[in-house]
């Protein structure tokens, strides 16, 4: 599924137990995506995990981690949408 957004801001790519995934329109390499979780947010590096800045609650970080390695081929692409300014495809969440 597409997720209809072009203006300046983000893009939610997926939800998943409370946890929003977005990919900022305006955002500058490296390739990431933001987690937010009840007040808090972390930047992620798709292709190694580490987080460039913010933080997450231990079992939120773990989740996004493991959400995240099920998706890096998915978040690259949508990364390079975001660089194209194409539409996004919204992500599967963790079950």
């Amino acid at each position: 599924m597409h997720v209809p957004t072009y203006h300046v801001g983000m893009a939610v790519v997926c939800r998943f137990f409370g946890i929003v995934i977005a990919i900022y329109w305006e955002d500058h390499p490296p390739p990431h995506f933001h987690a937010r979780y009840s007040g808090h947010e972390a930047l992620i590096d798709i292709r190694s995990g580490n987080v460039i800045r913010g933080a997450l609650p231990r079992r939120a970080r773990t989740l996004v981690e493991e959400w995240r390695s099920l998706h890096i081929e998915d978040l690259l692409d949508n990364w390079e949408r975001v660089e194209q300014r194409r539409p996004l495809l919204e992500l599967d969440p963790l079950e």
